[in-house]
């Protein structure tokens, strides 16, 4: 039985699929949203440490970050004033990634630079009068922190790269809602609580089979997060990609904030040297995470619907105490808090928005860890490639091109194809 027949179907109401559900609904679509959890952004987005940052390793995630700032920090224009009464609040803090690799320092400031992005270059002088709160020793590379080595005194001084603009939103599921809420006053809909048990072409058009009735629609965006591996088997593409996608189990800790690390000096910090970064939270506190240094193993998962959603001990002793190695003042408490997320994980850790060989189904896909702060304009880019595909366009051999709307930057969406190997220097860690 078919209980509703639209243009598109998008599957999965985190930010991802709330933010392509607008762009889609204002470009005139009757868009349906299905997701199996009972709200909006209930899912990975809700775990994420909704970072802004821009350091990213191709010309299209450089360009795609700074262009979503710019919809971060004036986001009711972006929601054409209909997210709602409460909205998410971008938090300019600055950024800084340590060290600055010099194998990588040219290539990622000529990015910023051919972006527009102000950066500065931070010597370990710098780090310790702008940001007190962090020793600017070199630890690394990093190891386990019940390791001899861990320990060992620094070995030299660091310097960072600075970028004055980053930051964080300061709630990720509250944005995906905004983003939810501006797609239904253009006529989308949501509906909750629903699992996908079956897909299937009929004729020209797709059924999206679920308990409580079936959906028919010309076009289906698969932005499951880490149940989009399930949800490409029911379509029968599992062989169309170059690369692979994972669901992950992470962790991120909140922990209150020495006293040093307020105000101006309360920076964001990616510490490549120690394998974590971290954030401040607000009220005091800091939230706490892992880069994938290579001495700890990923915790892949096979059912995301399985994963214990409670911080472990061992986890939370691990990322913190590498953060107070940096931040000498931050005490380790021995109760874990926190938050665990399940992400979607490309194996080079860049997104997947593409088509795919079957026509009318299209992918957002391994996207968590690092796309949040791109949500924004994920969306007009998914509804610019479906535009051009179904037009005609033969987005595999000649990828679309897209201008961003702010700052004039034109990315080729090549970048993000599911066909591309994950092989020589491709990005290993959520640093894209």
């Amino acid at each position: 039985m078919t209980d509703r027949r639209v243009d598109v179907v998008v599957i999965g109401a985190g930010v991802i699929g709330s933010a392509i559900a607008l762009e889609l609904a204002r470009d005139g679509h009757r868009v349906v949203v299905v997701d199996k959890a009972g709200g909006v952004g209930h899912g990975s987005t809700s775990a994420s440490s909704a970072i802004v940052r821009f350091n990213y390793s191709t010309w299209a995630g450089v360009a795609l970050a700074w262009e979503s700032l710019h919809a971060w920090r004036d986001w009711d224009a972006h929601l054409g004033g209909r997210g709602g009464a409460i909205l998410a609040t971008f938090r300019r803090t600055g950024m800084l990634v340590v060290p600055a690799d010099a194998a990588r320092f040219a290539h990622t400031t000529a990015l910023f630079d051919r972006a527009g992005v102000p950066w500065e270059r931070w010597d370990g002088d710098d780090i310790s009068r702008r940001a007190p709160a962090l020793d600017p020793g070199v630890f690394g590379p990093p190891r386990p922190v019940d390791s001899d080595e861990f320990f060992a005194p620094a070995h030299g001084e660091l310097d960072g790269l600075w970028t004055p603009d980053a930051g964080y939103v300061d709630d990720p599921q509250l944005a995906a809602a905004n983003l939810a809420a501006a797609a239904e006053a253009h006529g989308a809909g949501f509906l909750l609580r629903r699992t996908v048990t079956a897909l299937a072409r009929d004729g020209s058009r797709w059924r999206v089979a679920t308990p409580e009735g079936d959906l028919e629609a010309d076009v289906v965006v698969n932005a499951a997060g880490p149940w989009s591996g399930r949800v490409n088997a029911l379509a029968g593409i599992e062989d169309d990609f170059g690369v692979s996608t994972r669901p992950m189990r992470q962790e991120v800790h909140h922990v209150a904030a020495p006293r040093e690390y307020a105000g101006d000096a309360a920076v964001a910090l990616a510490d490549l040297d120690l394998g974590t970064y971290l954030r401040p939270a607000g009220d005091g506190h800091l939230l706490v995470g892992g880069i994938e240094p290579e001495c700890d193993p990923l915790e892949w998962v096979d059912d995301p619907d399985t994963v214990d959603p409670r911080p472990t001990a061992a986890g939370f002793r691990a990322q913190v105490t590498r953060a107070a190695r940096r931040m000498p003042e931050l005490r380790v408490p021995s109760r874990p808090s926190g938050v665990v997320g399940v992400y979607d994980v490309a194996e080079d850790w860049t997104p997947i928005y593409d088509r795919t060989r079957e026509p009318g189904y299209f992918v957002a896909i391994g996207t968590s860890g690092n796309q949040f702060k791109n949500a924004p304009l994920v969306g007009r880019l998914m509804a610019a490639l479906i535009a051009a595909v179904r037009a005609g366009h033969d987005h595999d051999h000649d990828p679309v091109r897209l201008r961003l709307p702010r700052t004039g930057h034109t990315i080729d969406l090549g970048t993000f194809s599911r066909l591309r190997s994950a092989q020589g220097d491709a990005p290993r860690s959520v640093m894209g």
